[in-house]
Order: C-alpha cells, then sequence, then structure tokens
C-alpha cells in the first residue's frame, strides 16, 4: 500500500480522499489548518499552514503520492499558485506523484475546442478570481514543472462541492480533458469522486495529464 499526503484534509475533496484511501489501507497523512471533530480511522492528522514551505516539506517528506486538495479562496486566495508550485517541487524532490484536485472550467466541450475557461464573461465576478487561478494550474504552472515530476489533475463537474449535494452512486465516469458532461456540468458526490480519484492513483498510468470525473445530471 502506498503512502499519501493529502493537503487540504478536513475540506470537502480533501476528507473523502482521505476516507477513501484510508478506508483501502494505504497509509494516510492529512495536513489542515485545523484538525477536524470526528477524525477518520486511519488517518493522521497534521495541523499546519500550508504557506509555510517548511510545513508542507515535513508532510512530504517520505510520501509516495500527494494530493493537492485546496482551493483558491479564503486564506489561499493570493497565494494558491504559489503553493501549488512549492508543492510540485517538494513532490520532485521528494519522488512523489502529484494529484491535483482540478476545477470544472479547466475543461474542454469537445475534443479540440475551447476550453470552457476562455470565456468567462458569464462567470460571477466574486468567483472570477478562483476560476481563472484553478484553471492556471493546469494551463500554466504544471506544464512548467520539470518532466520528471509525475502528476496528475483530477477535474470533477461542474456540480461538485458543498454548495451542490448530490447522491452518493458508487461510481463515475472517467474523461480525459473533454468533459464527461458538457451541456449541464454534470455531478458527483465527494464520495464517488475520492472513489475515482484513488482508484486513478492505484491504477497508476500515464503521467503528466488531465482528466475529469462525473456522472451525467
Amino acid at each position: 500500500m502506498s503512502r499519501l499526503t493529502v493537503i487540504g484534509a478536513t475540506g470537502y475533496a480533501g476528507s473523502a480522499i482521505a476516507a477513501q484511501a484510508a478506508a483501502r489501507g494505504h497509509q494516510v497523512t492529512g495536513l489542515s489548518r485545523t484538525t477536524p471533530s470526528t477524525p477518520v480511522a486511519g488517518v493522521t492528522y497534521v495541523q499546519g499552514d500550508a504557506t509555510n514551505r517548511e510545513t508542507l516539506a515535513s508532510v512530504v517528506e517520505g510520501a509516495d503520492v500527494v494530493v493537492a486538495a485546496l482551493a483558491p479562496r479564503g486564506p489561499l486566495a493570493a497565494t494558491f499558485r504559489e503553493v501549488n508550485r512549492t508543492l510540485a517541487g517538494l513532490a520532485d524532490a521528494a519522488g512523489a506523484r502529484l494529484v491535483v484536485v482540478g476545477g470544472y472550467t479547466s475543461l474542454r466541450p469537445a475534443p479540440g475546442a475551447d476550453r470552457f475557461v476562455s470565456d468567462v464573461s458569464e462567470v460571477p465576478e466574486a468567483i472570477r478570481e478562483e476560476v481563472l487561478a484553478g484553471a492556471a494550474l493546469v494551463l500554466e504552472d504544471l506544464p512548467a514543472t520539470p518532466e520528471s515530476l509525475d502528476w496528475l489533475f483530477v477535474s470533477p463537474p461542474l456540480g461538485f462541492g458543498a454548495h451542490a449535494p448530490t447522491a452518493i452512486l458508487g461510481r463515475y465516469e472517467l474523461g480525459d480533458e473533454v468533459a464527461v458532461e458538457p451541456t449541464t456540468g454534470g455531478v458527483i458526490s465527494a464520495e464517488d469522486y475520492a472513489l475515482g480519484v484513488v482508484d486513478l492513483i492505484e491504477a497508476g498510468g500515464r503521467p503528466r495529464r488531465q482528466v475529469n470525473l462525473g456522472n451525467p445530471a
């Protein structure tokens, strides 16, 4: 079994991924600003600030896989990309695979079509900067990392998050950089997204790529 470190282990996606990995017998370490009121069995929690390089280095060291489950809002609104670039560098130095919880707008509606993020005119201004920052990870930052870094960017559907609860189906559909459901955006629960992420981690496969998980709405 692998040694996984989840950065943002008490967030919506991070907590589900940590729980799924631990349930399968992986050795899981979770970094978060606060420890959870109800810890997941099998997860070792470390309380710390993801903007601190030394803190990140301490939990990346010895990991086989590092999962970046951070959001470009709140305390990370101004430093999201820099924190992820730091994390990528640390994962590369440690020889760990980097799995990034991505966003929907970096996907395409069809092969060869412009990515959704190419037109953000209809995105509410309040979240426009976080949408752009999230997409920039896979469009600019990750491709610029050394070829030695094995990274995987896993986009959820549009209907993903605490604001969009949906049924747990125990399954998912896997796509590449073309959205599984480009018309409505699709939906997925945190549990089903985590199921797919841990399946991808266990399967290995081609490095340095973007995929997406979803269930049609």
